[in-house]
């Protein structure tokens, strides 16, 4: 019985620890991409600014691709929006999430970097593929949800919808490097709801 008391105890410690060391590994990822661009991102340079060992972060991320995708991960990652009884409302939610993201410093470089090494490289273009899937699930979930409940029009490609939804933020930050503001999402929805909306 105390043996077995002992070694949870012993185990718990371990958790905590992890999760302090993804942390400052992915900050310091999102801190050097910020400050330097994507080519600091060397495993000694993450290494030393979180104070952690180069194996430490081997073992979690195998690539750098894989260390990239985690610390943009951190920054866009995946959304839960409400049940909010209106498509436009909750389309709104999602475009002032990613906005605020966006206009974070380095938020331009990080996702730069991002594409550019999803194009670069064939495996860390599948691994991005599924990066995308992931951050862009709530966006089909919300258009799903709207054509169940009649405010969109029930033959709408989602997924052509999801990316007519993802693409202007992100063209309007990297493309036309510019800041997107409050006035670009209310535009955005407007255009959306109007492509995607039901007759009714």
């Amino acid at each position: 019985m105390m043996g077995r008391q002992s070694r949870a105890t012993e185990r718990t410690p371990g958790r905590p620890r992890e999760e302090r060391v993804t942390g400052a590994v992915l900050e310091a990822v999102v801190d050097l991409v910020t400050e330097e661009g994507i080519g600091a991102v060397m495993m000694d340079a993450v290494a030393a600014r979180a104070g952690v060992s180069k194996p430490a972060i081997y073992r979690r991320w195998p690539t750098k691709q894989d260390l990239i995708i985690a610390a943009a991960e951190t920054r866009f990652g995946v959304l839960a929006v409400p049940d909010l009884g209106d498509f436009r409302a909750e389309l709104h939610l999602v475009l002032t999430a990613r906005l605020e993201a966006y206009r974070l410093p380095g938020s331009d470089r990080l996702i730069s970097g991002l594409i550019g090494a999803a194009a670069e490289t064939g495996t860390a273009g599948g691994q991005y593929s599924e990066y995308t899937e992931r951050i862009m699930g709530e966006t089909r979930r919300i258009l799903e949800r709207g054509i169940a409940r009649g405010d969109v029009a029930p033959d709408t490609d989602v997924r052509a919808a999801a990316t007519l939804v993802a693409a202007p933020l992100l063209f309007r930050l990297i493309g036309e490097q510019e800041l997107p503001d409050a006035r670009f999402v209310d535009a955005l929805v407007d255009l959306v709801a109007r492509a995607v909306g039901s007759a009714h």
